[in-house]
């Protein structure tokens, strides 16, 4: 009897506790790129709050496919991303709930003509009320400490 097992789609809790960023960005070729920032809001962690946060973002990098470190190649990930009007959607294997994704037009436009974005998962907590100083430190000092996850997303 051969048994496969496949990562559960992540619980309802997790969905909502998840903090997003977007922004356009350049690629060390010139090109334009789309990022995607996904953290856990620190306002839904617990008394175990540093372990049982990394714990679920890792859980939600194997449900994705599973991202890559900072020192590894990037890797392609499930088409997981829908451009509905001038909305982008995540949707997450294992689970019909979707993360809308907060977006501009021009980002928008940017995913849609790239068929995709390069997701960042953060495994420490980050509000969703971060500046962009906020935001650039937290993916200076993420990057630094190898707190960072990386995949392609793609458009389906």
């Amino acid at each position: 009897m051969t048994v496969i097992l496949t990562p559960s789609g992540p619980e309802l809790r997790l969905l909502v506790s998840l903090a997003s960023w977007t922004w356009p960005g350049t690629r060390p070729d010139g090109r334009e790129v789309a990022h995607i920032l996904i953290t856990h809001n620190p306002a839904f962690t617990g008394p175990d709050a540093a372990e049982a946060v990394e714990a679920r973002m890792r859980r939600l990098s194997d449900c994705l496919g599973g991202l890559a470190s900072s020192r590894a190649p990037v890797r392609e990930l499930a088409r997981c991303l829908q451009v509905v009007g001038g909305q982008v959607l995540m949707s997450f294997p294992g689970t019909a709930r979707k993360l809308r994704l907060p977006t501009r037009r021009p980002w928008t436009e940017l995913v849609a003509r790239n068929s995709g974005a390069v997701l960042l998962l953060g495994l420490d907590p980050l509000p969703q009320t971060a500046d962009a100083a906020r935001l650039d430190t937290y993916l200076d000092d993420a990057l630094a400490a190898d707190r960072l996850l990386f995949g392609r997303a793609r458009t389906r």
